[in-house]
């Protein structure tokens, strides 16, 4: 499954409604709203959580993945040590991350793309990707644009 910075992961294109991501992948394994009373699509298989924003009309603002398909600029990112994705990212031009620790994860945050690394052990675990917002202080939304 490949990232697309700034868009989404494979067929999902921030911006996405509910019905758009269902005719694609089918009906989520569940479907609940969290405290903010976005609305949260989990798909087993695909081990994505997709986010849809209450307060932007229910669009897909935010995913969360752990798929071990995943993929970042043709390199796996799943199960391998954080300094070696750095180090294929770098070729990209993508090196500036903010560090934060919580008991054994670190998360490495790239907000010019808006993606974060959770590992685990040095390694990346889990994943997460949102919308970017742009100088207006507005997403950019990236489905329907040509």
């Amino acid at each position: 499954m490949k990232i697309n910075p700034k868009n989404g992961i494979d067929k999902l294109i921030f911006g996405m409604k509910q019905n758009d991501v269902t005719a694609i992948y089918g009906k989520p394994d569940r479907n609940y709203k969290d405290e903010d009373d976005n609305v949260i699509f989990a798909y087993n298989r695909l081990k994505m959580r997709l986010t849809f924003y209450v307060e932007e009309d229910f669009k897909l603002g935010y995913i969360v993945a752990s798929s071990q398909e995943l993929e970042l600029f043709g390199y796996k990112i799943i199960n391998r040590k954080i300094s070696e994705v750095k180090k294929d990212l770098a070729t990209k031009g993508i090196i500036k991350f903010t560090q934060e620790e919580f008991d054994t994860f670190e998360n490495y945050f790239n907000e010019e793309n808006w993606i974060i690394f959770q590992t685990e052990f040095d390694e990346v675990v889990k994943f997460e990707i949102g919308a970017i917002i742009n100088q207006k202080d507005e997403f950019d939304w990236k489905f329907g644009k040509k």
